[in-house]
């Protein structure tokens, strides 16, 4: 039996070998924003290294690895059982060809217009922040240095939609565990470059900062070349093959253009911070970093679950099997909720002890933790609507319904970007009220589509989740009593200095707020936890 002719695994089973490569991949990520920490002031090359990637990673967010990627998903394992394999790889092939001709486009105009991109995204005065030439490589100000690193970073954003595209492939033939991992190739790259230029390039008359934008844009290679193999080994062969009038393809273009709203709420919210984040010094990193520290849970739970589901429910969806559609579409939210409810508590509990383990050191002090731990605990309201809302956004692309969820986003893009004013404008808030605003309508963006899925397709098998919900609350409360008593513990015994007593101080309120949470739920009687163990059990018990 060849590679791409094997039977799929199971939505669980998959989702397990994404989390797995995920959190690797996030691990890596948060020790990558840890070198910038480390290496780079928050104020000045923190600010700037970060403002610098999220313009090209915006697009890549809302072009590649989101809209884009889901809508490829859906139409070639669409095409794949109406029309034929072969008709698939052509669909493929001319997918990438014409992605490729107009990322190529989009990258050369985004390199003229980028100080006009960077003069829009970044108003506020902390980016008009003077430098010394002599000590800066020539650079006068914070957005000049920008306007520099984006440039170097922008071409990131054809190899990283590639990427994607390979990543969708292999996803609706099975593959998962090879495409989720090759972001920690990513990772790795940008670390190790970016570290290396930072000792390198200033004895060669370079900004330092510029190692880590060339460490971003060979990372994008990286994550895209680790996937080429496994694309031969599915039966992928590349042709120069180009068709615009495609029908396919045009379904891929007529999905695309609304889910780009569609998916875009987060990050475009995140888009709207970084303008906002930019009226104080500092606020861009502690934002970025307190964020970066939710994409852990975000990564391993919500994209995991996601990135297993979406073939199985366009699959489900293209053969009319709707009962098995809603049937599948419960198990998975209910494995987002089983994951990221206990999250949210750890992360709101140990917020400052995590900031702390992962950022502080170097150029990173005891304020910039106590200022990136207070928003990671804001932002934290808003994870289960964070996870939850990439299922739910998947069960309606699975039925080629793009508009909803681009009408609900943009209704939650307005009114976050409302809340983002009057919190800074009005009420002098401070870095803190952009993760309130964020999270507050993540989650109201979730529970409408969540409201509108229900109604429109007669129920969708949850008619036992307010039970499940309070047993989820009460191993959840036990959770949240072990890890906030260690940790108090551990730190008046421990102290806060040194990493081996940081370390100690997060993962062994973690480890028993796990375990906790688990026994709670074997006595509650909660399914998936009973079927995890017995898994477990059958698998490493005698």
């Amino acid at each position: 039996m060849t590679e791409h002719a094997r039977p799929k695994p199971s939505i669980a089973k998959s989702a397990g070998i994404v989390g797995a490569a995920v959190m690797i991949s996030r691990i890596l990520g948060l020790l990558r924003e840890k070198a910038i920490a480390y290496y780079f002031a928050a104020g000045i090359g923190g600010d700037v290294i970060l403002a610098a990637f999220r313009i090209p990673n915006l697009l890549r967010d809302l072009f590649a690895e989101g809209a884009l990627s889901k809508s490829f998903i859906t139409t070639f394992t669409a095409t794949e059982i109406e029309d034929g394999e072969a008709a698939a790889w052509r669909l493929a092939n001319r997918t990438l060809n014409v992605l490729g001709l107009l990322l190529a486009m989009v990258t050369f105009a985004g390199i003229l217009a980028t100080p006009l991109i960077v003069e829009v995204m970044f108003l506020g005065d902390g980016f008009d922040v003077q430098l010394d030439p002599q000590q800066h490589f020539g650079f006068a100000n914070k957005r000049d240095l920008t306007i520099q690193l984006t440039r170097i970073i922008f071409p990131f954003l054809m190899l990283i939609s590639f990427a994607a595209i390979a990543m969708g492939i292999l996803n609706s033939k099975g593959i998962f565990g090879i495409p989720a991992l090759a972001s920690s190739f990513f990772n790795l790259t940008a670390m190790i470059v970016g570290i290396g230029g930072y000792y390198i390039l200033p004895a060669l008359n370079y900004h330092p900062t510029i190692g880590m934008a060339l460490g971003f844009l060979l990372g994008g290679a990286a994550q895209l070349f680790v996937q080429v193999p496994a694309l031969g080994r599915v039966g992928f062969r590349w042709q120069p093959l180009i068709r615009i009038n495609d029908k396919r393809l045009k379904q891929i273009v007529r999905l695309t253009g609304p889910a780009l709203l569609g998916v875009a709420a987060l990050q475009i919210n995140v888009f709207v911070n970084s303008i906002f984040a930019s009226e104080g010094d500092g606020w861009l990193s502690w934002i970025s970093r307190s964020f970066r520290l939710l994409h852990l849970p975000i990564g391993m739970f919500g994209v995991a679950i996601s990135t297993a589901a979406l073939p199985s429910l366009a699959k489900l969806a293209a053969a009319g099997d709707m009962e098995k559609f809603r049937h599948t579409f419960a198990n998975g939210f209910r494995l987002v909720l089983l994951l990221t409810l206990p999250s949210m508590v750890g992360l709101m509990l140990l917020a400052e002890p995590i900031s702390r383990l992962i950022f502080e050191g170097g150029a990173s002090t005891s304020t910039d933790t106590q200022q990136t731990a207070a928003a990671l605990f804001c932002f934290s309201f808003g994870l289960i609507g964070y996870a939850a809302l990439k299922i739910v956004t998947d069960a309606f692309y699975a039925t080629q319904d793009t508009k909803t969820p681009m009408l609900v986003s943009l209704f939650t893009i307005a009114l976050n970007i409302g809340l983002n004013y009057l919190f800074i404008y009005h009420f002098n808030m401070d870095h803190r009220s952009l993760a309130i605003a964020t999270a507050t309508t993540v989650n109201l963006n979730f529970i409408i589509l969540l409201t509108v899925l229900h109604r429109r397709n007669q129920g969708l098998g949850l008619g036992g989740l307010p039970v499940y919900l309070l047993k989820l609350c009460i191993a959840s409360t036990l959770l949240a009593m072990v890890c906030y008593g260690s940790n108090i513990w551990l730190e008046a015994t421990l102290g806060y200095a040194g990493l081996t007593a940081q370390a100690i101080a997060v993962f062994v309120p973690v480890l028993a707020g796990g375990f906790v949470f688990a026994g709670a739920g074997w006595l509650l009687r909660i399914q998936e936890v009973i079927t995890l163990a017995s898994a477990l059990k059958n698998r490493f018990g005698p």
